[in-house]
């Protein structure tokens, strides 16, 4: 039976949907208790506090969670770990399992009708599952099985008609070998989750300072003068963020906050590892709270600029001239472009009030060294990298950038999604590392570049691609234009994803489908030369180990590395180009890592400091003022204001996260902090809003968004009303992404814009 056409997931609100009023203090004893609920309902108790008690910790694993750092010295012995870290090791190390039983017992066409939560909360995935063409059950199927019939469909395929994405999760050691294969097989078609998030980051910062990271390290976190947080929710998405910014208030710090929404995370935060925090209540963090309108960071950044121009004018001393004389190029220009710039215009455009923006000046100006944060509320716009460029701007300006407590600060959002890119996942790395790779093993890597993931997604459309392999993540639930790419899945021949457990995914697939149950980060990773680790790199460019402590739940798992190795044996066994020895790569991954350090700059002596305590920090040219771009110095941009007009009845819509979620992995239905239980199908609205469309609290609507004359929509959302600019409104993903169209995304970094959708509601009649 050919699986069923699905439209939109089914819904995940409950009949006891309930809205109650929004926290404003995050973490504390809640944070706790749900921490230990999560524990005892998925997991065995015993086994899940061992594993606590090791996670963030040294020689313990790496949360599979978010890419914040870890402290060097002043890790808690109860645990280096959040709430949300916790949900994501019960999801890992459940004691549920998806077991080839389960597929025999639920079709494709039942297991679609599953909401995502309960689909995830299955279990854990045991043996290979294999779904033939025309047959409507998954059945297990051995890995040589599974591996000769990748490898005869990858054989039968042009190279550039095959897609390898890859999810953040993945480590070092399982990119790089993963990303050889690919090259080796003959193409450059890597797309991951990074051009779903911070490639505009990337393309920004590379541009601007010669490097695509962050330049700050945690020790500047805790001791800046100012940091402003833009786009971004850490008390949900980097909840280990909030201590470090707790340790900034305690040195002095001033925080200004950024968002279109109030959240709980950046207002007030209670330390659950701190007795004392817990009994004095916490503290608050925020200093100035800025709820700008969906996409007017720009216009405020350029708003502020202005102001301190008219500053230094008056009475000099706000730009750092002999920094900018001495490493910047570019400051004439932007001075012109500020002086041409009209403020009132950036004012209306940001949707602050000018008091407020005047208020943030004077913070800057006040505090010598500062750091901007920010995330995909910044990243998703159309105008994205732009953005990114005048935030460099504002930082060049005060000479906020290569020195204690000063610089750039993109946070990212999953664990190694920043070493993915380190170790080559991208679809056009340089001719160097191309080199590099070609003379380490021995091979002829092409030049081509590849498809990122919205090209990748436009050519399954297109069925100009015939494979979909996807090393971990839910490709489908993570992409824009649910319907679009849903589609382009169904036109492969075959789709194979690396799991843990089911995911949407595995239930739109091509032709044939394969799921190949890895090992996940708490497991024990052994192989021929005996117990492995891995490495990873956070998200301020320190790479350290991880490595599992809890037995695999199942014999049949195997590590990314071995699943990696074994499908390249079976595709290169009667190659005469390739000639890699699998097998020794596999067997024992410091084999991985001499080959890594053969390739890529900043990992010499690799096997043995990453063994070192705390690992060790990549070169950052940023960090030091040695800008790598092709003059040496950082660049001053010109950037327009974006166009943000809408017809009349119209409204910007973007995607968040709920508390309950990490990524399209989703913990539960409530959102406890914006006051909102058993629901996901929700559409967060301005009081005011709401009164002149004539809506009420949980009154259903359609959701419509047009772009380029095309209608997408979603349906039977509730209404839920929200503190937000008025014409703004949020909504969930992976819920509301069919909204987001395949061909709006940032200009350069072709990010999809998930945070700017031009939508409009209908009433749905009772």
């Amino acid at each position: 039976m050919k699986d069923q056409k699905i439209n939109h997931r089914p819904p995940q609100s409950s009949d006891s949907f309930e809205i109650s009023t929004p926290k404003e203090k995050s973490v504390g004893m809640p944070a706790v208790v749900e921490s230990l609920r999560q524990m005892n309902k998925y997991m065995d108790m015993p086994k899940a506090l061992r594993a606590s008690l090791k996670m963030n910790q040294k020689g313990g694993f790496d949360c599979p969670g978010c890419a914040w750092p870890d402290p060097d010295d002043e890790r808690s012995p109860l645990g280096e770990y959040c709430e949300n870290g916790i949900k994501a090791l019960a999801e890992e190390a459940t004691k549920f399992r998806a077991n080839p039983d389960f597929f025999l017992k639920h079709s494709i066409a039942e297991l679609s009708a599953m909401s995502d939560f309960t689909l995830g909360k299955s279990g854990r995935l045991t043996q290979p599952m294999y779904l033939a063409e025309g047959d409507d059950h998954y059945r297990a199927i051995s890995w040589e099985a599974a591996f000769k019939k990748m490898a005869a469909q990858l054989n039968a395929v042009n190279p550039n008609e095959a897609i390898f994405y890859t999810s953040g999760r993945t480590s070092n050691e399982a990119a790089f070998l993963y990303q050889l294969f690919v090259r080796a097989y003959g193409t450059n078609n890597l797309p991951d989750c990074s051009n779903m998030c911070h490639e505009s980051s990337g393309k920004a910062l590379s541009q601007t300072l010669g490097i695509g990271k962050g330049s700050v390290t945690l020790e500047d976190i805790h001791q800046a003068d100012l940091i402003m947080v833009m786009g971004q929710n850490p008390g949900t998405n980097h909840p280990r963020m909030l201590s470090a910014l707790e340790k900034n208030k305690a040195n002095g710090g001033t925080i200004i906050a950024v968002n279109p929404m109030k959240e709980a995370g950046l207002v007030h935060y209670t330390n659950p590892q701190k007795v004392s925090r817990m009994l004095m209540g916490g503290v608050d963090l925020t200093d100035l709270y800025l709820p700008i309108r969906i996409n007017g960071d720009l216009a405020f950044v350029k708003a502020l600029m202005i102001l301190l121009l008219e500053k230094e004018e008056k009475n000099g001393g706000v730009f750092d001239h002999d920094f900018i004389k001495a490493q910047t190029t570019g400051y004439d220009e932007v001075i012109a472009s500020i002086k041409t710039a009209d403020f009132d215009t950036c004012v209306k455009e940001s949707g602050l009030q000018e008091a407020d923006i005047r208020k943030a000046a004077e913070l800057i100006v006040a505090n010598k060294n500062m750091i901007i944060c920010w995330a995909m509320g910044i990243t998703q716009q159309v105008n994205g990298v732009d953005t990114i460029k005048e935030i460099v701007n504002l930082l060049l300006l005060r000479g906020s950038i290569g020195k204690s407590g000063a610089g750039t600060c993109p946070v990212r959002g999953h664990s190694n999604v920043q070493g993915d890119r380190t170790m080559g996942i991208y679809e056009s790395m340089s001719e160097g590392f191309h080199q590099k790779l070609d003379k380490a093993f021995g091979i002829q890597t092409p030049r081509e570049h590849g498809y990122a993931t919205i090209h990748a997604i436009e050519a399954m459309y297109e069925k100009k691609a015939k494979v979909f392999f996807a090393m971990g993540g839910n490709f489908l639930s993570a992409a824009p234009d649910t319907d679009y790419t849903a589609e382009g899945l169904r036109n492969c021949e075959l789709t194979v994803h690396v799991s843990t457990k089911p995911n949407r995914s595995h239930l739109v697939h091509g032709k044939e489908a394969i799921i190949l149950p890895c090992l996940g980060r708490t497991e024990m990773d052994m192989q021929a030369s005996g117990y492995q680790f891995v490495s990873v790199e956070n998200s301020m460019g320190v790479v350290h180990s991880s490595k599992g402590v809890l037995s695999p739940l199942s014999p049949a798992l195997k590590s990314e590395v071995a699943i990696v190795a074994g499908l390249a044996k079976a595709v290169f066994a009667n190659s005469e180009k390739v000639n890699i020895d699998w097998n020794v790569l596999e067997g024992d991954y410091d084999k991985i890592r001499e080959k890594i350090e053969e390739v890529i700059p900043g990992f010499e002596d690799y096997n043995n400091r990453v063994r070192e305590k705390n690992g060790f920090e990549l070169p950052n040219g940023a960090r030091t003022r040695n800008f790598s771009t092709s003059d040496g110095k950082a660049h001053f941009t010109v950037n327009a204001l974006p166009e943000n007009e809408i017809p009349a009845g119209h409204y910007h819509l973007g995607t968040v996260r709920s508390h309950d979620q990490y990524n399209t992995t989703i913990y539960g239905l409530d959102d406890r902090y914006r006051g909102i239980k058993n629901g996901r199908e929700v559409i967060l609205m301005n009081k005011k809003d709401m009164q002149l469309a004539g809506f009420k609290a949980k009154d259903k609507v359609n959701v419509h968004s047009i772009f380029k004359g095309k209608t997408r929509s979603i349906f039977n959302f509730s209404i839920v009303p929200y503190d937000l600019p008025q014409g703004n409104l949020m909504a969930y993903f992976p819920e509301a992404n069919p909204l987001v169209p395949i061909d709006s995304f940032a200009l350069e970094s072709f990010t999809p814009v998930s945070k700017r959708i031009v939508v409009k509601l209908e009433r749905v009649s009772a």
